[in-house]
């Protein structure tokens, strides 16, 4: 028994049975079919001295049968694998092959009938050699077919699809139809009632529950499948989630900001395991791309900040359109460098220019509007990081608020028919330096646009402004660093046990963007519904269960300079106005005389030349009145205005 299972192993392990062993069991079936047919007719009787005859009447009778398994590659299919097409093509074989051996015996019988010196199968004989071989063949297939997926079913990792409509059923299908069994289907996970103790494709059907997740590991479930149908549903439990993060259930989803179009065949290999970001709780975002393509096909596009998170996913996404031209810019070398490479594989019909530069460098930035002539500008160059800029004030009012004075010119004097300019909800009621900054460069824009429309200013540049706030992956964004903190076994620092962040996907907020560049006709604030807020202890904390790592602890720093235990709500209606996309709403802020903007600038820029932190930021507070310091050293300048 154990050199058997030792030999099933190796079959069924190994990639294919060799050529020559599958030929050799096939003239053996062959050879049994032939002696009982001969036998058939001699009566079921051999004399003493006639088997040598008979022996010698079987191998040359074999011959044609060795001749067409080689014209008809019999024996070239992988056993285990074998298809109807297969058994086709054996049957072929073994009837060309009998209707040869008929043909010679009879030709044999005519010409020598009284001969005694070989036994060959009359038409009997070739009938049951035929009908014989052929059965035999057949079921020799089918066995081992039927043993290996059993054997294969064994190995696989028994499953549960979440999801019983179009997108479950076709992920179960694709299990169903691959070769190597790479899981096994145990159940399916319903949440309607109408799908109580029901079947599908066979399995058995589970009403999501209290119990559900006990259910699963009863069944021994590793992992659960979700259809693309059900993310949403599954993003908003949460509950069910940590239950199947505990009981160690790997949770498999499209996730990423992928989207399923509910018609073409689902692959389960377009499934992943999740990672946190594909769990934080979040509406689908429905973006208007046609009226997108629309406008910015066969048009000069140019990109500030074109190697960030933001930036850069830009790039991709409207590339997708075919610009007739893209200037990118950014002052980060190796990552500029990268973007070149990816244009020049995944869009090389496209012209670009990939320009290593910072956006202050007005004479250089000039020369760059003077040769490209952009119509659409994307301004997403900025300094973001809170800390950095807490720490060098200067720094942030020449490249965010002057680098984006330097763009709106520009764009203005050079004809640029919209600019796009990326913000942050830290603008809203700033707490720190940077969000002090964007809103003095919001402030700007809105001002020049205004100018414009009330013919002071020469142009016809229309100024739009988006608001959003954390994006998912971002450089520098907290997610990276936890699972840094993760990998080398902790402690994971989390800043204050209450703060709270939004967040987005990176690819949901450039499509917001781009939505909120198409409908704006100048001088607006777009802010971008960010969904439910997360406590990002409880994100800690989920990563860690994710990760699997043991005895990783979460450790309270404190709140770093300028951090707001929570952002201020962008979708409050008080606030805001409604759009055609309910995503996406208009801020009501105050607007402000073009020539005051342009002083408070120029005053700005030319205090920052002296790196006086205390100066700088007290002059920011009085351009923003609301900008209040919390965690910072320069707090000491609110109370100075309380006196």
């Amino acid at each position: 028994m154990n050199i058997f299972r030792k030999l099933f192993d190796w079959y069924f392990n190994s990639r294919t049975l060799p050529y020559w062993c599958i030929l050799l069991i096939d003239c053996a079936i062959v050879a049994f079919s032939m002696a009982c047919g001969i036998l058939a007719d001699n009566s079921w009787t051999i004399a003493g001295g006639q088997f040598s005859q008979f022996c010698l009447g079987i191998l040359i009778a074999l011959i044609p049968f060795v001749v067409a398994f080689r014209l008809l590659h019999t024996y070239s299919g992988i056993i285990r694998y074998s298809t109807f097409t297969d058994l086709t093509r054996v049957a072929a074989a073994d009837g060309g092959a009998s209707l040869v051996l008929l043909t010679v015996s009879l030709i044999v019988s005519w010409l020598a009938p009284e001969q005694n010196f070989i036994l060959l199968p009359g038409i009997k004989g070739c009938l049951i050699t035929f009908g014989g071989s052929t059965l035999l063949m057949w079921l020799e297939r089918v066995i081992v077919k039927r043993m290996f997926d059993t054997f294969n079913i064994d190995r696989a990792t028994p499953v549960a699809i979440y999801g019983t409509k179009a997108g479950g059923i076709s992920i179960a299908q694709s299990i169903n139809s691959v070769r190597e069994k790479k899981y096994r289907l145990v159940a399916f996970i319903s949440d309607g009632a109408e799908m109580k103790d029901a079947y599908l494709m066979g399995k058995k059907v589970y009403l999501n529950g209290p119990n559900i997740v006990k259910t699963l590991e009863h069944l021994g479930v590793k992992m659960l499948l979700v259809s693309p149908l059900k993310e949403e549903k599954l993003r908003s439990n949460d509950k069910f989630i940590d239950e199947l993060i505990a009981a160690g259930i790997k949770i498999l989803m499209m996730g990423g900001g992928e989207e399923w179009d509910g018609k073409s065949q689902l692959n389960h290999n377009q499934l992943h395991e999740v990672s946190v970001e594909d769990l934080l709780p979040r509406d689908k975002i429905e973006v208007d791309m046609d009226a997108i393509g629309a406008l910015l096909r066969c048009k000069r596009i140019l990109i500030t900040g074109a190697a960030g998170s933001i930036g850069s996913e830009l790039v991709r996404q409207i590339a997708k359109y075919k610009p007739a031209e893209m200037v990118l810019i950014d002052q980060a070398e190796t990552p500029m460098h990268d973007i070149r490479l990816m244009m020049a594989k995944q869009y090389p019909d496209i012209a670009n220019s990939t320009i290593v530069t910072s956006i202050t460098n007005r004479r250089h930035m000039e020369k760059i509007f003077f040769e490209h002539r952009p119509e659409y500008v994307f301004h997403a160059a900025a300094y973001k990081h809170v800390p950095m800029m807490e720490d060098d004030p200067a720094i942030a009012v020449q490249n965010n608020i002057y680098g984006t004075k330097v763009i709106a010119d520009l764009a203005v004097e050079y004809g640029t028919r919209k600019f796009v300019m990326i913000s942050t909800d830290k603008a809203v009621n700033p707490t720190n330096v940077m969000g002090c900054s964007k809103r003095i460069c919001e402030i700007y824009c809105q001002s020049l646009n205004q100018a414009i429309q009330e013919g002071k200013v020469v142009g016809a540049t229309q100024f739009v402004t988006t608001r959003f706030g954390n994006v998912l992956g971002s450089n520098g964004s907290v997610i990276p660093i936890f699972k840094d903190q993760i990998a080398k076994g902790g402690p994971v620092t989390v800043t204050h046990p209450d703060i709270i962040r939004y967040f987005m996907l990176i690819p949901e907020a450039c499509q917001l963007v781009l939505e909120a560049g198409t409908m704006g006709k100048g001088g607006e604030i777009f802010v971008f519904d960010m969904g439910k807020p997360v406590k990002i202890v409880d994100l800690a904390k989920r990563m860690i269960a994710l990760s699997g790592a043991k005895d990783v602890k979460i450790q309270f720093s404190g709140l770093r300079d300028g951090e707001k235990l929570y952002e201020e709500v962008l979708n409050d209606k008080e606030g805001t106005l409604p759009t055609d996309n309910p995503k996406i709403r208009i801020a009501k802020v105050r607007s402000y005389d073009y020539e005051t903007a342009c002083n408070n600038e120029e005053r700005l820029l030319k205090i920052s030349q002296n790196f006086d932190d205390m100066a700088i930021v007290k002059v920011m507070k009085e351009i923003v009145p609301e900008y209040k310091s919390r965690h910072s050293k320069y707090e000491v300048l609110d109370k100075e205005d309380e006196k």
